[in-house]
């Protein structure tokens, strides 16, 4: 039976260019390979040691690229290896099949959200009349599933962040930060749910799985194995559990070494550098 691997990817396999600027401390400039271009400008890289493991690890295992992107979003990434049969996208609010939503799986997603928590335009209509347009440059709806604001980093109040968080809570959400986008995203929709449910379509041995934001954790609870890089919401909190390292390396070192981890546990490969209370805090 087969070895599944789900993966975040933005701040986790690929990073943007402000994202390699905040999250790449060594001097020395890795070779980048370019993974996303939209309207002719390339947006996201992954290094070229990264490229090469991830086609290995298409090769040795399920890889499904798990992401909180949209579809439309996650088409304009091209990652090398081959082809991932499953996509979990929207957060798990879309699981694709060979590049088409399951619509049965998004049915199924959308009748608990409706069950479970809030209606989105009671969130969207409070972001809007709470959130400062000093500091918030963008209003976005998702999949109509969840919603998020693209804000001036520098600028936002923590209060503020603080204050939607629990505001959230009480209505079945949850809020994450992640650089410039503040998310607001029901609780019942999760990674997890979707990385469960591609275990069961493969017959999956082993899960394991990678993300830096607090929207992964549940990906990285739910799994056999799970990794978070040095950077990111997870790690800025202390977020440990287990079954989950927590690597030192930081920006697009900590994708290569999650890529290698990854490799090696599919590989039932043995290693002295197995992740010993350092590691797992």
């Amino acid at each position: 039976m087969p070895v599944l691997v789900a993966s975040d990817l933005d701040r986790t396999l690929i990073y943007s260019a402000a994202a390699l600027a905040l999250t790449m401390p060594d001097p020395r400039a890795p070779r980048l390979l370019c993974v996303e271009v939209h309207e002719s400008r390339p947006l996201s890289y992954m290094t070229e040691t990264s490229a090469g493991l991830l086609t290995e690890l298409g090769d040795a295992a399920v890889f499904v690229p798990t992401t909180t992107r949209t579809r439309k979003q996650y088409q304009r990434i091209n990652l090398p290896g081959p082809a991932p049969t499953y996509v979990i996208c929207a957060n798990g609010g879309h699981l694709l099949v060979n590049g088409v939503s399951d619509p049965d799986w998004h049915a199924r997603v959308t009748a608990r959200l409706a069950e479970e928590c809030a209606p989105l335009d009671e969130v969207r209509e409070h972001l809007a009349a709470t959130a400062d347009p000093v500091w918030v440059r963008k209003h976005r709806i998702a999949e109509d599933l969840f919603v998020y604001l693209v804000v001036e980093r520098e600028l936002l109040p923590e209060e503020w962040v603080k204050e939607l968080a629990v505001w959230a809570d009480d209505r079945g959400w949850t809020v994450s930060l992640q650089g410039r986008k503040i998310y607001a995203v029901p609780k019942p929709l999760t990674k997890s749910a979707a990385m469960r449910e591609v275990a069961r379509r493969t017959g999956a041995r082993l899960t394991l799985a990678a993300g830096d934001s607090l929207l992964d954790a549940d990906l990285l609870l739910a799994a056999d194995r799970g990794w978070r890089p040095g950077h990111g919401e997870l790690a800025e909190s202390g977020w440990t559990a287990p079954a989950v390292s927590a690597l030192p390396e930081r920006g697009v070192l900590a994708g290569e070494r999650i890529l290698r981890e990854f490799l090696r546990v599919t590989r039932g490969e043995d290693s002295a550098d197995r992740g010993g209370p350092a590691d797992r805090l």
